[in-house]
């Protein structure tokens, strides 16, 4: 397999412990991807399903051991806990074995920006000031989910490929296209008032790449649907990249093809 080189690689929102947690295709994406510095994003375990129904099979265990190899060889790993995973938070600033926990990070580009990392929950009000509402959305979630695997379960039977419900859902009704407005704007006014040029974050599952009032805005999607990562390429160059078919954890590892990885979006921009 050939492996892509890259400076820093981003991936947030794994939820291992859920059924929805794409191991298969992340483990394939990190086997094909190399980086120098690795962020987790937050919501990497779910801890908030592990309570309720958990679900953690070999392919879970799987990528805490690659995570583990990557940082023993030399890559510098950054855990940024989210509110999934909130119970890390009470090891920030304490390096776990190679791997560096910490509430928020600014990273230095290539050539020169810095962009604060974040998860995001902290700049959701919903997430922030009403929890029993979250943890109400998140089983709403898990119905949405259920509904879109037997939805493309048809669509495989008729040949069609792998469509998102709730992508779709997010991206037509009014209030979610409101808090993704409104989520975007408060993490890059942060950005703006730190005297920052980007920020890079998670929690609300949907990748994005774009400019947000002069300030660069970048969302890592998701290992549930959008399987998803932030890259930079060793000028500075930031780029979305999609696993073009993420829903293959029902295979057997030795039976899966290479991944076919997509770029979604490369951002030239410079401050």
């Amino acid at each position: 397999m050939t492996t892509a080189r890259y400076r820093t690689i981003w991936v947030s929102d794994i939820h291992l412990g859920t059924r929805g947690c794409q191991a298969g295709a992340l483990l394939e994406f990190l086997d094909a991807h190399d980086c120098e510095y690795l962020y987790l994003v937050g919501d990497i375990i779910d801890f908030w399903r592990l309570k309720r129904t958990p679900h953690w099979t070999q392919l879970h265990s799987d990528v805490i051991r690659k995570v583990l190899s990557r940082a023993r060889g030399g890559t510098i790993v950054t855990l940024i806990p989210g509110n999934h995973d909130e119970y890390l938070r009470r090891f920030c600033d304490l390096p776990l074995g190679n791997i560096m926990v910490t509430r928020e990070a600014v990273h230095r580009t290539a050539d020169g920006r810095l962009l604060l990392v974040v998860h995001g929950d902290e700049f959701d009000s919903i997430t922030r000031c009403h929890r029993w509402l979250a943890l109400t959305g998140d089983v709403g979630y898990d119905v949405l989910l259920v509904l879109n695997r037997w939805f493309n379960r048809a669509r495989r039977l008729l040949g069609l490929p792998y469509w998102s419900l709730s992508a779709y859902v997010k991206g037509r009704v009014k209030r979610a296209v409101s808090f993704i407005t409104a989520f975007e704007s408060a993490l890059t006014h942060e950005a703006s008032r730190r005297g920052l040029q980007g920020v890079v974050c998670g929690h609300i599952h949907r990748a994005e790449q774009r400019d947000v009032g002069g300030i660069l805005y970048c969302n890592t999607g998701d290992w549930v649907e959008s399987c998803t990562a932030l890259a930079e390429r060793t000028d500075g160059t930031l780029e979305l990249l999609s696993l073009a078919q993420p829903r293959t954890d029902h295979l057997p590892r030795a039976r899966r093809r290479e991944p076919a990885v997509a770029v979604l979006e490369t951002s030239g921009a410079r401050s």
